[in-house]
């Protein structure tokens, strides 16, 4: 290796694997998820060969968004246990060489954190409501919101609140939900508060943070009324909001310079659909160290679709000096197992940019596991980071048909039902099959052998993808994933670029990274290999159990070939 490559931030070319912590692991049989299930399941995460783990919003908050709503930044939610045990689980994680990141939401907090109840206890023009968005309403009387802005998971983004003498008084600013107040940045005491949260984090140990929701955090100045059709653009991928992440480098890049060896990361939520000059600037040297690249996420099973996907991503970042950071599953969007198995998934207009908008066409698990093999394999080759999300690595199907009563997210009873959430992608995760322990996901403490339901319903069935049915079977997906991790790490030079060889035909998509060339089959037809390219070469690893022949490519199929 290199003298270059040893010097690379370990965050350019890891896998991280993400917890919803809700839904990982139950170690009381509360049918909650917790960090003491977390560090029961450590072993199971290193074997992936992971480098770090990134954990969903684990503060205390009254879950009505499940974490995304949070009422004390330096705190761990009861129900996952405290601070004692998040110290344990820090110190496990790192001693398997898992580096640990948090989830940090600094768009928004609860209804119920201290300052947003003290705002409104204050009344108007007191300095506790500088630190939120409110505003005297329109209208006659004020009982019209300040403008039109619509909330992104459904209706309007303003909510009015009651004056302390009982009156109808102003109204206050969420660009989400009513119980999720958008902080004001232009406020010093907001400013403080996540600096000092920032250090609070870093000092237990905590190596980075996802950083939750940044392309909202921004206010066009005077709060005016958007703009028709686009009823997002006043506070989408503004100026100001990178004023706030060059403070938050600027922080980190110091707390690096007074604890030397510890090497730090933050990766930004910023969906920005088909727009990688937006992405880059996120990920300039003086804010972001990595940002997702989404449309990858989003994109149909079509090679042409997945080729601009990648490419764009590659040539704007590659031209800036920014780290490429991919991902084909998290917490809010649906499984790619079920995404990739809809009839209608290798069409090219079924793309929506919209990580809420899925198809509603009949599914064929057979079609997408296949599908979904094939495109792990493809996006572990691209050079840059990998996030993993639970379960993908079980491959665990959407949950589609969940009962409306058992719904929790937001976004369904937002939308009227009209969008089903992200409730299916959360269901908790199946470790052995036996159903009387909700198949593994809940301990039993009682010796009744009895625990609690879990939060979210379960399937019948759910344990036919658990880890310990998978376990010794070479071609589960857990076997191949490991394998594929292992050879990532083993066969690809990380300074290595990106060489297409085919990237615009409608079925075919193939690469060079150093010595291995990665080559993808969409269509659901063999694919014969030319000679050029399969002389002196062998099937390093395919996505196809048992395939080894080095002439062709079976149907969604992935294959690395390496020199024989």
């Amino acid at each position: 290796m290199s003298r270059a490559q040893e010097n690379r931030p370990w965050w350019r070319d890891a896998v991280i694997y993400q917890i919803y912590v809700r839904s990982f692991a139950d170690s009381n049989g509360d049918g909650i998820g917790d960090l003491a299930g977390i560090r029961s399941r450590l072993d199971h995460i290193a074997s992936l060969g992971a480098d770090a783990i990134w954990m969903t919003p684990c503060y205390p908050s009254p879950q009505r968004d499940h974490g995304y709503d949070v009422a004390d930044y330096f705190s761990i939610e009861p129900d996952y246990g405290d601070l004692a045990e998040f110290d344990e689980l820090v110190t496990e994680a790192h001693a398997r060489d898992l580096r640990v990141m948090l989830d940090v939401v600094p768009n928004h907090c609860s209804s119920e954190h201290s300052w947003f109840r003290a705002a409104v206890a204050s009344g108007p023009g007191s300095p506790e409501r500088e630190r939120y968005f409110f505003r005297d309403g329109r209208g006659d009387a004020g009982e019209l919101p300040p403008n039109n802005w619509q909330a992104l998971f459904g209706g309007p983004a303003w909510t009015r609140v009651t004056e302390p003498d009982g009156t109808p008084g102003q109204w206050y600013l969420h660009v989400f939900t009513p119980w999720q107040p958008d902080f004001d940045w232009s406020s010093p005491d907001v400013v403080q508060m996540f600096d000092d949260m920032l250090r609070f984090w870093f000092d237990r140990g905590v190596d980075g943070f996802r950083v939750d929701a940044v392309t909202v955090l921004g206010k066009a100045a005077g709060l005016p009324d958007a703009p028709e059709g686009h009823p997002r653009e006043p506070f989408e991928f503004l100026a100001s909001a990178h004023d706030v992440w060059r403070h938050w480098r600027a922080l980190i890049d110091r707390y690096e310079l007074d604890h030397p060896g510890r090497v730090l990361v933050t990766v930004g939520e910023a969906y920005a659909a088909r727009r990688p000059d937006l992405l880059a600037k996120y990920v300039a040297p003086d804010q972001f160290h990595q940002s997702f690249s989404f449309d990858l996420l989003m994109t149909p099973w079509h090679a042409g679709l997945i080729h601009r996907a990648v490419d764009d991503t590659w040539r704007v970042l590659s031209e800036s000096g920014g780290s490429m950071t991919w991902t084909l599953n998290n917490h809010d969007v649906q499984r790619i197992v079920t995404r990739l198995g809809h009839a209608d998934a290798h069409l090219e207009e079924t793309w929506t940019g919209d990580n809420q908008q899925w198809s509603r066409a009949p599914v064929d698990l057979e079609v997408g596991s296949r599908r979904a093999r094939a495109a792990i394999g493809f996006t572990a080759a691209l050079p840059g980071a990998l996030y993993l999300y639970q379960g993908e690595e079980l491959g665990l199907p959407e949950v589609l048909d969940l009962p409306d009563e058992a719904r929790t997210d937001p976004i369904f009873f937002r939308t009227q039902g009209s969008q089903f959430g992200r409730d299916g992608c959360r269901i908790p995760i199946p470790w052995n099959d036996d159903p009387s322990t909700s198949f593994g996901f809940s301990a039993d403490r009682t010796g009744q052998g009895d625990p609690s339901a879990p939060w979210l319903p379960q399937p019948a069935g759910w344990g036919q993808w658990s880890a310990a049915s998978q376990e010794g079977d070479p071609d589960s997906a857990l076997s191949m994933y490991r394998e594929l991790l292992a050879r990532r790490r083993t066969m690809l030079d990380p300074a290595a670029g990106l060489d297409w060889i085919v990237g615009d035909d409608s079925a075919v998509l193939a690469f060079r990274r150093g010595e291995v060339v990665v080559v993808v089959n969409t269509s659901d037809g063999e694919l014969g290999l030319p000679g050029a390219l399969t002389a002196g070469r062998r099937v390093a690893w395919s996505s196809q159990p048992g395939h080894d022949d080095v002439t062709l490519v079976p149907p969604d199929t992935c294959v690395w070939l390496a020199p024989a």
